[in-house]
């Protein structure tokens, strides 16, 4: 399996190897897509997409993802890069390009319910999650026996409140030997610390299994039912340190009603957490996601 995964990611590589994108905010004003039009064009480059969205186009934040192709890529990256700074101190932006065959490395966090990480890995197998599964954390061993036979390193880290400091100290410093990119809390049901969720900044994405902001906190299910809504969701979104109230990136609903207990919620919302997760981890992964302020921008 891990050949064919290999094969997979490699196909990927080479067929990107030329192609890049470049994310860009700033305030708007006239002429930014013309001037980064004309860059583009200046440095041989293929436009292949295009995005933009304005807040206001009178004094609001402008955001803009362009994905681009150039012969050659790797040898004219950081003279590309280089070169850019001129127009991104000229429209003061925060300027951005990603180069589309450097796979994104993965932590994947999880612990006793394993239907999030199972996703993943399945949609990592197929070749539809263009990633680097690097390793995956627990709090608990029940899903060891789903990593280790893809040949991916698997770390049973206990952890409770009253280690937290010590657990997260293990945690970084594997996170940091791995060089991962990105770190999906599928289902990782222990809170992080102000720490923690500083040193890897908008790159920890997570599922809450309700659609925020209602039922904010444990237990959204039961209060859900005990509430006696109709519909139930659930959120992924970034980490901060305001508990399940980081920037919105994907929400999903499902129809229940007063013939469903918690059990039954608790199943049907399983299928929204695996389905939602899975688009806000992938449009991450694809550099589809600009963070404002508590928001996001999703191309």
């Amino acid at each position: 399996m891990k050949s064919y995964i290999q094969e997979k990611l490699d196909t990927f590589k080479k067929i990107n190897k030329n192609r890049a994108r470049l994310l860009i905010n700033c305030a708007d004003q006239p002429g930014i897509v013309g001037a980064v039009s004309q860059f583009l064009f200046e440095h041989d480059a293929n436009i292949l997409e295009s995005n933009q969205y304005s807040t206001d186009p009178h004094g609001g934040e402008f955001f803009i993802r362009i994905e681009f192709e150039i012969d050659n890529l790797k040898e004219k990256a950081t003279q590309l890069e280089e070169d850019f700074q001129e127009i991104k101190n000229k429209f003061q932006m925060e300027a951005t390009f990603k180069f589309v065959d450097q796979v994104k490395k993965v932590a994947i966090f999880v612990s006793k319910e394993p239907h999030c990480l199972l996703e993943l890995l399945w949609e990592w197998q197929s070749g539809d999650l263009m990633a680097d599964i690097s390793l995956v954390v627990s709090n608990h061993e029940t899903s060891r026996e789903f990593v280790e036979p893809l040949g991916i390193p698997y770390y049973y880290i206990p952890a409770n409140k009253d280690i937290r400091k010590q657990v997260e100290e293990q945690q970084i410093q594997l996170l940091q030997e791995h060089n991962v990119d990105v770190i999906v809390l599928a289902r990782y049901m222990q809170i992080l610390t102000p720490h923690f969720v500083e040193t890897f900044k908008n790159k920890i994405i997570n599922i809450h299994h309700s659609f925020l902001p209602a039922f904010i906190g444990a237990k959204p299910y039961e209060r859900a039912y005990h509430r006696g809504v109709k519909l139930i969701g659930a959120t992924s979104h970034y980490v901060t340190n305001d508990l399940d109230e980081g920037p919105i990136i994907e929400q999903d609903i499902s129809r229940v009603d007063h013939r469903d207990n918690v059990e039954a919620m608790k199943k049907i919302g399983q299928s929204v957490e695996r389905s939602v997760l899975a688009r806000a981890v992938k449009w991450h992964l694809e550099d589809r996601i600009i963070v404002y302020g508590n928001k996001t921008i999703v191309f």
